[in-house]
């Protein structure tokens, strides 16, 4: 259960004074709500980080006021001053003064009684805004703030500056914030006490105070001690839940599956080549878990082109030499069925019966593949997120391999691996996605790792060029005397039709215009088509009856063309680091030399500039990635926003892997030691998970 201290953090915004239904939608619009939420919360508003401060301290006589600053001034009200008659663009002053001078604070559009209410003729207020010159009078448009003396404490001094939305002022949502820091309650200290005072942390309630009222410029900051602190304790929040959810894999009972060799020695006979070290070793490791008594939980990490389908296979064959069921989870259809038809030949050499289920497969087809898998006459199963739907029975599921793992979310693993009967399944995720060490640990710290490091021999390195769009007519001709020479091309576009706001070449202009040199030699594939269409355009092109193919990043992952040796990506200055790794990926798989032709658009910005030049220069995808992470961060490397990987709402900051690495040590400590969470700081702890929404790991570890 959550602590009862912190429901006030988890109820609507809505419960907050002055936030009715519309400032609810804009407030939606302006905070950035995590995964499954759709209303925003109190505790949204505490996670939405100032990026600056108004400085109100200032206080000078109006004297003393410099126009163009920022001042906060005492000042007494003599007169208002409406605008003639009939003028309704003449503004609305009020004339005010203190012992030094006088001061007009200025209104456009006003309305009258408003204002009177606010400042009557006679008294005392503090307002605070931008002081300007107009002719020999010192003005203030529009004050921020007009406060009576005994509510002189209103007016932040040091104002935190918020990310908007159009409608929404920031002095709204600022009084929103610091209702909401109202209502955070004393909560126990659940980090290490030598770590939190050699590093001067204010207590969890004096942090979030001191970021949304700060008393200093620098407590926004991301060096802060505040920033830090929080940083920190999100940190240890996402290790501690990737700690729970482990441990609780390995001590809920598995299933030992133990194969005897006879499938694997087939499929390696049918091979024309030998495994790498890799490979090889990456196997041993996976036969090992896959015979321990409890769940295997392992993450095959290889680079484009290092054999990683292969391995998924052998391991496969594992499980249907000790009798199981196996199956293998893509994240597309086209990915699907590319792997379907990959493993087809090994498959068949070596007995193994392979069964294809997306959500193409309809009608007596479907009922088909459902009997056969039912009564064990498919081995392995093939197949997109239509394997783990309710009606999908399995006779007796015993490995799953799930590609490309970071497109898929936490419950549709688990939902898959239910399928599994009491003792689950073996899982081997799979990734062509290098990643880094940093994101290893926040994104698959649940995970043990294998990694592919070598390419199959034989692959020739691929020729990267960078080439500018001016030259794109020469492009073409190199195009032509290469498909003379019985080479196929892919062309990737980043959109699918032409947007009169950009600049990017659409795939199906682009098309048609190739279409003029090349004929009906061009096909086109994009996400939008049906999937029958799309299948029909590879087969073509698999078939070598089409020369060119025209695609947007939906060829991104999977594809396997070998005779397919020259990339074009157009605008490549738009696309990740990690996407042209993976798009240049789709060459290099033939005898034939290969090609990656980067075509970019100037003028090009040092980000842009270092991410084709790291392209030019290596081809190594563990490279490529430390380089990707160091130039868009760690929330941004996996796609978390398209993907549902984990993206952080705080932890972004600098010093972020010594602190993430400090929090991974910390945790695996803790749970070392207070395996159940029981002691003082223990209970603490769950406090955290609570705070940071890590309740599926504290249902994991409720159930363990």
């Amino acid at each position: 259960m959550r602590p009862p201290s912190l429901n006030p953090l988890f109820a609507s915004a809505e419960a907050l004074t002055g936030i009715g239904p519309r400032l609810l939608v804009l407030l939606k619009k302006a905070l950035a709500l995590p995964p499954g939420v759709t209303a925003p919360r109190v505790l949204d508003l505490l996670w939405h980080l100032p990026n600056g401060v108004i400085d109100r301290r200032a206080e000078p006589s109006v004297a003393d006021a410099v126009p163009g600053t920022i001042a906060t001034l005492r000042v007494r009200v003599l007169k208002h001053r409406g605008p003639p008659r009939g003028n309704t663009k003449a503004p609305y002053k009020v004339a005010c003064e203190d012992e030094t001078g006088r001061l007009d604070l200025v209104f456009f559009h006003a309305e009258r009684r408003f204002i009177e209410s606010q400042l009557p003729e006679g008294e005392l207020r503090y307002v605070s805004g931008r002081v300007e010159r107009y002719g020999d009078t010192l003005q203030m448009s529009h004050p921020d703030y007009i406060v009576p003396p005994e509510r002189r404490a209103d007016l932040p001094l040091l104002e935190p500056v918020y990310g908007l939305t159009a409608g929404l002022s920031g002095k709204i949502l600022g009084k929103a914030i610091r209702q909401a820091v109202q209502n955070v309650a004393d909560m126990p200290e659940w980090q290490e006490t030598g770590w939190r005072e050699a590093r001067g942390f204010p207590p969890i309630r004096e942090a979030l105070e001191r970021l949304h009222r700060p008393t200093d410029a620098a407590d926004v900051s991301p060096t802060s001690v505040v920033r830090q602190r929080l940083a920190y304790d999100e940190l240890l929040a996402g290790q501690l839940a990737l700690g729970i959810v482990r441990q609780g894999d390995r001590q809920r009972p598995g299933r030992s599956t133990i194969g005897d060799g006879r499938i694997r020695a087939r499929l390696l006979g049918a091979l024309p080549f030998s495994l790498t070290g890799s490979q090889r070793t990456a196997l041993t490791e996976i036969e090992a878990d896959m015979a321990a008594p409890t769940r295997m939980q392992r993450l095959l990490q290889g680079d484009v082109g290092s054999g990683k389908t292969l391995v998924a296979l052998l391991s496969m064959a594992i499980a249907v030499e000790a009798g199981g069921q196996a199956a293998l989870m893509a994240p597309t259809e086209v990915l699907a069925r590319q792997h379907a038809e990959t493993i087809a030949p090994l498959a068949e050499a070596a007995g193994l019966r392979i069964g294809l289920l997306t959500g193409r497969e309809k009608g007596r087809t479907r009922a088909a593949v459902l009997e056969r898998l039912a009564t064990g006459e498919i081995d392995i199963l093939v197949g997109t997120h239509a394997l783990f739907q309710p009606d999908v029975v399995y006779r007796d599921l015993a490995f799953v391999v799930i590609d490309e793992q970071h497109r898929f979310g936490v419950h549709q693993r688990m939902a898959l691996q239910g399928k599994g009967g009491a003792l689950g399944v073996n899982v081997l995720a799979m990734t062509a996605t290098p990643i880094p060490r940093t994101l290893l640990m926040t994104h698959y710290g649940d995970l043990d790792v294998s990694r592919l490091t070598e390419k199959p021999a034989g692959r020739k390195p691929i020729t990267t060029t960078l080439v500018s769009t001016d030259r794109l007519e020469e492009v073409i001709d190199g195009l032509k005397r290469a498909i003379g020479q019985g080479a196929q091309v892919y062309w990737v576009c980043p959109l699918i039709e032409t947007n009169a706001t950009s600049e990017m070449a659409a795939a199906e202009e682009r098309a048609a215009h190739l279409a003029q040199t090349f004929g009906d030699q061009v096909g086109l594939i994009h996400g939008a088509m049906a999937g029958p269409a799309k299948d029909k355009v590879m087969e073509a092109f698999s078939a070598d009856r089409l020369k060119v193919l025209v695609a947007t990043t939906v060829i991104e992952v999977g594809v396997n063309v070998p005779n397919a040796s020259i990339m074009v990506i157009e605008h490549a200055e738009r696309f990740g680091l990690a996407q042209l790794h993976q798009l240049r990926g789709r060459v290099g798989r033939g005898s034939r030399q290969s090609y990656c032709v980067l075509l970019w658009k100037g003028p090009l910005g040092n980000a842009a500039t270092a991410r084709l030049e790291m392209m030019r220069d290596t081809e190594d995808g563990f490279l490529i990635a430390e380089k990707d992470l160091e130039l868009r961060g760690g929330g941004e490397v996996l796609g978390s926003r398209q993907s549902g990987a984990p993206e952080f709402r705080i932890a972004e900051v600098p010093g972020f892997e010594e602190l993430l690495t400090a929090a991974r040590a910390d945790a695996q400590m803790i749970l070392n030691a207070d395996p159940t969470l029981s002691s003082p700081r223990g209970m603490a702890l769950r406090t955290l998970l609570y705070l940071f929404e890590q309740d599926e790991a504290v249902r994991l570890f409720r159930a363990a």
